[in-house]
């Protein structure tokens, strides 16, 4: 069978209208957290593809091809005619939007294949140019590739795709892609590399999500010329320059996320429930107290994850059988609350006060929220190496937790950790992507007692992993950066050159900014519930006629969740529970109003 001057009729596909709604649906469960971030990312336009074909029918069936193979990584887009392509093509141009291949059938009305791609050519010089003909015209479609300098031509038709389509696209734009250099529009950070503050910048806008281009004063000329251009100081950093030219220098966090587009006041004085801490147990709190009505804000000085949120991987928590990043469970996290309607507040809680059935919370910026219930989860911070250098090269070669933002810079460098438990596993495999060998400063025998089977066993199939036990560093060397460890091993003291040391040696709670009469245990961990009995007796403080709730402070209506409370189990899913479960208890006290 033949139509349209002997050319063998066009395959036609059936569309997968399954898979075309999964695919909308993965777009849509990511639109919400891109709508948080359009006033401060760059977000670059996906490259590309277009089909032409004058066959509505045939057009169709190239464009449902392509899509679903290509379209999570590209834009498919389609024209009816050759003149149509060269239109959108000038269109595309002067919006500066890359295009990686145009893919035209040859035998077209007005405007062959091989014209409209020859033309097309000064538009899109770099784009890899493809035609589709039928058997007869093959020698016109080979002159084709030195007048039009197309780079590929098919033979119709092309079904199965994944043998005779996919394979040839796959490697135009494997070609194309290894010659793109896309412009970046987005934050620039100038600073450098053994910078405390250009370290806190960075980590707070990783952690964030927040796309930027980090330049190393020391590494060449382009940062240098940068802040020429920008008539910046080289002696001041680090600079963050933003896309219409305006920049920060050496900016306070708050300062910097109230520019990039974070809330960082509350949008009213009074709420039904606020959270302090967007770790798992903030978060979860979130959720929940979101979703159930509850007027919700939460307290957050850097970003979403707390010290979960720097785990490059999580392995064991339920329904990620792959594992989860920190960062991406705590984007996800936040993204389902704020759709529920909780508040995020970019602001560091500095006290909190009782009046009555009030209680307020003091904010960095001097200000305060109030509410009648508070869920505290501020969460714990690694504890400090207390050993000479320490304190000294913070920041300069020296990281608490895992501090992901410096991994790309110890690629081909031997970095060091301290600690034994499951986070410095977890730090130990991700550096081991870049860095030649982590060492693993362990004090105890060795990894069984403190760390989960899974990660040793992956500790030891991975080679250039080295477990030190018995081991101690003693001094931190260098001046302007970390340069040597002193340690002390089963076979005495050694120096080792060391640029890099990331630190997991317990945590200590962030509860000293809390007024006295939230109870607290002797290491500063907040009680909660039949925690806080004393030879089974309620604490003096506690002035209600009925018992605590289980999660319930000293304080009527603060509750406690996550790592921060005295007794808990130091896991993501435990965390997660305890904020949901707050949530309920925040109901029953209100329920007694």
């Amino acid at each position: 069978m033949l139509d349209r001057g002997g050319f063998p009729p066009k395959p036609r596909f059936r569309v997968d209208a399954r898979r075309a709604s999964s695919d909308f649906g993965r777009a849509r469960a990511g639109s919400f957290f891109q709508v948080r971030q359009r006033l401060y990312t760059f977000t670059m336009a996906r490259p590309i593809l277009l089909a032409v074909d004058d066959d509505v029918s045939v057009l169709e069936a190239v464009v449902q091809d392509l899509r679903r193979e290509y379209g999570s990584t590209y834009r498919v887009m389609r024209a009816a005619s050759g003149q149509a392509a060269l239109d959108m093509l000038a269109q595309l141009k002067t919006r500066d939007e890359p295009v990686a291949l145009i893919i035209s059938d040859q035998r077209m009305p007005g405007m062959s294949g091989v014209e409209m791609l020859e033309r097309a050519r000064p538009i899109y010089p770099e784009a890899r140019r493809m035609l589709l003909t039928a058997y007869a015209d093959t020698e016109a479609a080979i002159r084709a590739i030195n007048s039009a300098r197309i780079h590929y031509y098919l033979n119709k038709p092309w079904d199965p795709p994944e043998e005779k389509l996919y394979p040839v696209v796959t490697d135009l734009l494997e070609d194309w892609q290894a010659g793109y250099r896309p412009p970046f529009e987005g934050l620039r950070v100038v600073g450098h590399r053994w910078s405390l503050n250009d370290h806190r910048v960075r980590d707070f806008l990783s952690r964030n999500h927040v796309p930027y281009r980090w330049l190393d004063i020391a590494a060449g000329p382009e940062a240098l010329k940068l802040l020429e251009d920008h008539k910046l100081d080289p002696g001041r950093l680090p600079v963050v320059i933003f896309a219409d030219g305006t920049a920060l220098v050496d900016p306070e966090l708050e300062v910097l996320a109230g520019q990039v587009g974070l809330r960082v006041q509350a949008a009213q004085d009074f709420y039904d429930l606020v959270v302090v801490g967007a770790g798992p147990a903030g978060l979860a709190a979130a959720v929940y107290g979101a979703s159930e009505g509850l007027r919700t804000v939460v307290i957050e000085p850097e970003a979403p994850g707390g010290q979960a949120g720097s785990s490059s991987r999580i392995e064991n928590y339920l329904g990620f059988p792959s594992g989860v990043t920190g960062a991406d469970l705590g984007r996800r996290a936040h993204a389902q609350a704020s759709r529920f309607g909780a508040e995020f507040v970019t602001q560091r809680a500095t006290g909190m006060r009782i009046d009555g059935q009030y209680r307020f919370v003091c904010l960095g910026d001097g200000r305060e929220v109030s509410s009648h219930c508070v869920v505290l989860s501020p969460g714990v911070q690694y504890r400090k190496l207390d050993i000479p250098g320490a304190e000294r090269l913070t920041g300069r070669g020296i990281y608490y937790g895992a501090a992901l933002v410096e991994a790309l810079a110890c690629k081909g460098e031997e970095v060091y950790m301290v600690g034994g438990a499951n986070s410095a596993g977890q730090a130990a495999l991700h550096f081991a992507r870049f860095a030649t060998k982590v060492t693993m400063l362990v004090r105890g025998d060795g990894l069984s007692v403190t760390m989960s089977k899974y990660l040793i066993d992956e500790i030891s199939r991975t080679s250039n992993i080295v477990v030190e036990a018995r081991t101690q560093v003693l001094e931190a060397v260098g001046d302007d950066h970390l340069t040597a460890l002193r340690l002390r091993g089963p076979s005495g003291e050694t120096e080792v050159q060391a640029s890099s040391l990331f630190v997991f040696i317990g945590a200590a709670p962030v509860t000293t900014w809390l007024p006295p009469c939230i109870l607290r245990d002797d290491k500063g961990f907040l009680l909660a519930g039949p925690d806080m009995r004393k030879d089974g007796k309620t604490p003096e403080v506690w002035q209600e006629k009925r018992e605590p709730f289980l999660l319930e402070s000293s304080v009527p209506g603060v509750f406690v969740a996550g790592d921060v409370r005295s007794g808990s189990v130091k896991r993501v899913a435990s965390a997660v529970g305890e904020g949901s479960i707050a949530v309920q208890f925040v109901h029953q006290y209100l329920a007694g109003f």
